[in-house]
């Protein structure tokens, strides 16, 4: 799935993606859920024609019902439509497995048992469901997947969940739960997903959830969570962690899957300095591909191991790292380097360059930009370049660089005055004075002079 950063504005040759007042090049972020993990059958005709005869078992029609009178469709929607219990003959017409929208079952000992739970529209921009998740789902003893669509759903979660002792996939995304996440998930030893994002969610995550065996995918993200992030068994399977928009506090986990593709903690109250969590692994270096720290109270030194890791996305802004950037070698990330609006210092690193789209501004880096920067700009491998609010006080030759229509860089406000070329959005707050004052620059240059 393809995601833009945000609205956009015009730039030479194109646009610019625009979040926060940070621009970044459009990029293109693989949602790690659909192509990392388990495949489920969602296609009619899933059945056999011995299958379609079989009887669905008593306990999971009483199920079905109970669901029915617990949730209903919003305005204009027609889901439960097909929902029909006035049972007048045994044809596959009467057959939930069959006729109801979202409902696969399984032959279970001459029984069709629903396997899989499909609530609520499948097709985008459709109205969801309303209602409440019913006690006796949790009566679905061979239930693998529970999804329910976006929409109104209300209410907690059913401590009876817990006892779904086959399910491997609970999704209920962008609906309105509240209240906490069930510690009974501790026996959900098959789970492989579970996606809860976009919700009313409160309280503490169960740390049982980071020892779960089975656990590829956590989406808690755009809830009210709190309190540590869970500690991750270095053996669970875990590929993508998005616990974004919460308010998690505490530093990063001691240990980390070694497994870990996808990492998003951004915007909560997370602290410390990240070379004393488990994000220092080596077994993480040759695996995480995506890591966004963004909005949080870290601190200290940016670790230059973290450049080395094979990642997509690097993006480490809003917080209150300090120093300079220590770098010996050419970083392994090629496409987005966040580090803007922290407190790093010193030389910029040539060693940077080779990122596709680079963001420093709104720091105290000092100092010339090297030929390096130059280069990558001029073969196009460097199209975005942010260094505006700062205190650099030579811009090298690329005061005179011809470069290609799909580059851009902005390096308002420095201690000089910046080249024609320098084209920065009106919509970045703070860059109405194309230089820094004089006495700005001499405080900050004098405090950095050997």
């Amino acid at each position: 799935m393809g995601k833009r950063f945000g609205s956009s504005v015009r730039r030479r040759g194109g646009e610019w993606p625009q979040q926060d007042g940070v621009l970044y090049m459009s990029m293109t972020v693989v949602v790690m859920t659909t192509s990392l993990l388990i495949t489920m059958s969602t296609s009619p005709g899933y059945y056999s024609v011995q299958a379609q005869q079989l009887q669905l078992h008593p306990v999971d029609l009483g199920v079905l019902q109970a669901v029915k009178e617990s949730m209903w469709d919003l305005p204009g929607g027609t889901f439960f439509s097909s929902w029909q219990f006035n049972f007048s003959n045994s044809t596959t017409d009467d057959n939930p497995c069959v006729s109801f929208s979202g409902v696969q079952c399984v032959n279970v000992d001459g029984f069709n048992r629903v396997s899989s739970l499909w609530l609520g529209p499948q097709t985008a921009g459709s109205p969801g469901l309303s209602g409440s998740l019913s006690p006796l789902l949790g009566s679905l003893n061979f239930l693998s997947e529970l999804t329910i669509s976006s929409g109104s759903v209300r209410g907690t979660i059913p401590e009876s969940l817990g006892n779904l002792l086959s399910l491997q996939m609970f999704s209920c995304s962008e609906n309105r739960l509240s209240g906490s996440i069930p510690s009974s998930f501790v026996n959900l030893k098959s789970l492989q997903i579970l996606q809860l994002g976009m919700n009313s969610l409160d309280g503490s995550v169960p740390w049982e959830l980071g020892q779960l065996p089975s656990l590829k995918v956590l989406v808690l993200s755009d809830n009210k969570l709190s309190g540590p992030i869970p500690l991750f068994s270095a053996n669970v399977p875990l590929v993508h962690l998005e616990l974004r928009n919460n308010f998690f506090s505490g530093g990063l986990p001691m240990t980390l899957p070694s497994s870990l593709q996808y990492l998003s903690l951004k915007k909560n109250c997370l602290t410390g300095w990240l070379g004393s969590g488990g994000l220092m692994s080596s077994s993480l270096s040759n695996s995480l591909s995506y890591l966004d720290l963004s909005y949080n109270q870290f601190t200290g030194v940016i670790p230059s191991v973290l450049f080395t890791f094979p990642l997509t996305f690097l993006l480490l802004n809003h917080n209150q790292f300090t120093e300079g950037l220590s770098l010996t070698a050419p970083i392994s990330t090629r496409s987005v380097v966040d580090l803007s609006y922290n407190h790093l210092q010193g030389p910029i690193p040539s060693f940077l360059s080779t990122a596709q789209s680079l963001f420093l501004n709104n720091n105290f880096f000092v100092g010339a930009i090297s030929q390096d920067f130059v280069s990558h700009m001029e073969a196009a491998t460097l199209q975005s370049l942010y260094l505006q609010h700062n205190y650099l006080t030579d811009f090298g030759s690329l005061s005179s660089s011809v470069l290609p229509s799909n580059v851009a860089f902005c390096v308002q406000y420095n201690c000089m005055l910046p080249p024609p070329q320098s084209l920065c959005p009106e919509q970045i707050p703070g860059i109405e004075a194309i230089s820094r004052p004089a006495n700005e620059c001499a405080t900050v240059l004098r405090s950095n002079s050997p």
